[in-house]
């Protein structure tokens, strides 16, 4: 009977338990014995084609030594390439040099490795002047020089970054087209929101697009019990081996018991792309009313809006709600930004205001600011084409808005609706009502949802919640204008009498 042949990704696995030595903890200095989950993923990424891999899971499952093996065989092993560049990327100096001590540990302590590659603790270096290979760790707080080729690359915690743009990941990866077969590796705990470069990857990484890049994400289902051991085994392949099961069943029992620590215990422990913040609406429940709108419902019912200005240099949000004849609302959202400058202002929020631009989820001014005389325009277009109930509006530069209305010599009803507790706690509760009863379609919108995503609610010693903008992880103007849209909706569907000439509402005129 013939010997099985060794695949590409066996040779590997092999070289790694013959020259990696464990860097820390109780087995310091033992010889890696690769668990069968590391040998899979492995396997995963040399035995095909492979072009960037992602591995997620929760933390402390051993996601830098993984990488930090992978470096070595890349840097000094069977995978390496005469005269390579190689690169760890991080978002921090901290995180950077984390796997460089890594991998230099697991250099000292193993004999081989140790003649073969020097270690330069300072410049955070390791070369091998054998195969005249060279890795350097680099991090986000570091202007990075365009003139590298990398053969490897590892995006350590690439979760970190916020946004779907990173200047160090985008110089890394445009680097690699003089090389034939570069590899990349990123390996992190998943990112907060969908709109964060990380959950991008993964997204476009499900759907197979791309046979050339592997994924590898061990999360728990939404459908699981988040304090179950089972949740706890789907994100961390270590659980019960060098992962201690206590310690994580304590982080559990916390976050069970004080809320506060539920989001962070999700997004870290459970590897759930859940941010740390403690956000006015949760990604599941958002996703619960992804549904599509009904352009005829516009049609046939009644209609109220939210109206957030914002400055005249940012977002200016419009929402737009009907409620059908089965209770459901249906959203529909325009936002307003100045053409000149979107770049800039797309790198200094991490979004792409200019993608989204481009597929006609915003609407672009002409100039430096958004001119509200344009903003009127559009509104009253859209009064023309509905039945349009209400408007509620942020006080702030309303007073500019009314002028350009006034120049146009036409009436819209607008309600005068204050961003403080008194009026947004129960515009919130109408809307996180209909949530929770997923009686919202809002089409998954991807500028909505980012603006939501980043809305985080505080209280009064009374109880009563408003958006906060200076707590918020990034714009929630749309969250605002929603909020306001569906609050004044609840509150003229629960009140017959509400008509477009009811007087209790502003009518702005000449």
């Amino acid at each position: 009977m013939g010997t099985k042949r060794l695949t590409r990704g066996d040779r590997n696995i092999a070289w790694i338990e013959a020259h990696c030595r464990i860097p820390e903890g109780k087995f310091i200095g033992q010889p890696v014995k690769l668990r069968r989950w590391q040998r899979r993923e492995i396997k995963k990424i040399y035995d095909t084609p492979t072009r960037t891999a992602i591995i997620s899971f929760g933390r402390k499952n051993g996601k830098t030594a993984l990488a930090a093996m992978l470096l070595l065989l890349h840097l000094a092993g069977i995978e390496a390439r005469q005269n390579g560049q190689l690169y760890s990327a991080a978002q921090s100096k901290e995180q950077a040099g984390i796997a460089f001590a890594l991998a230099a540990k697991m250099v000292r302590l193993s004999p081989t490795l140790n003649a073969w590659i020097l270690i330069r603790d300072h410049e955070k270096h390791l070369f091998c002047p054998g195969v005249g290979t060279l890795y350097r760790a680099l991090s986000a707080e570091v202007r990075t020089s365009l003139g590298l080729s990398p053969t490897f690359i590892l995006h350590d915690e690439l979760g970190q970054v916020r946004g779907p743009r990173s200047e160090l990941y985008e110089a890394l990866e445009t680097s690699t087209g003089a090389q034939d077969d570069p590899l990349s590796i990123i390996i992190s705990t998943q990112a907060p929101t969908d709109s964060d470069l990380l959950s991008v990857l993964i997204d476009d990484a499900k759907t197979g697009a791309d046979p050339t890049v592997k994924l590898a994400l061990y999360t728990a289902g939404e459908q699981l019990d988040p304090f179950s051991v089972k949740a706890m085994r789907a994100a961390n392949p270590a659980y019960g081996d060098f992962l201690n099961p206590s310690g994580v069943r304590k982080m559990a029992e916390d976050a069970r018991r004080m809320p506060s620590r539920e989001s962070s215990y999700r997004n870290l422990v459970l590897n759930q792309r859940v941010s740390q913040a403690a956000t006015f609406v949760s990604r599941r429940v958002w996703n619960k009313n992804r549904g599509e709108p009904s352009e005829a419902a516009f049609a046939s019912f009644p209609v109220y809006a939210g109206l957030d200005l914002s400055a005249r240099n940012d977002l200016t949000a419009l929402v737009l709600c009907c409620q059908d004849d089965e209770l459901v609302w249906h959203v529909k959202c325009v936002f307003f930004a100045p053409t000149i400058d979107l770049i800039e202002r797309a790198k200094r929020d991490r979004v792409p205001y200019d993608l989204w631009a481009r597929k006609g989820l915003i609407t672009l001014a002409p100039g430096a600011s958004v001119d509200y005389d344009f903003v009127a325009d559009r509104l009253l277009a859209l009064a023309d084409s509905c039945d349009l109930r209400q408007i509620a509006f942020d006080r702030w530069r309303m007073d500019v808005f009314k002028a350009a209305l006034a120049r146009r010599e036409r009436e819209l009803p607008m309600l005068d609706h204050g961003q403080g507790y008194k009026d947004m706690s129960p515009a919130l509760d109408s809307l996180e009502a209909e949530l929770v009863n997923a009686r919202l379609r809002h089409g998954a919108h991807p500028v909505l949802t980012w603006c939501v995503s980043n809305a985080i609610a505080t209280k009064d010693a009374a109880g009563n919640r408003k958006l906060d903008k200076s707590k918020a992880t990034g714009r929630i103007d749309g969250a605002v204008a929603l909020a306001m849209a569906i609050g004044a909706g609840a509150r003229a569907v629960n009140d017959p009498k509400v008509t477009k000439l009811d007087p209790g509402y502003q009518v702005v005129s000449a």
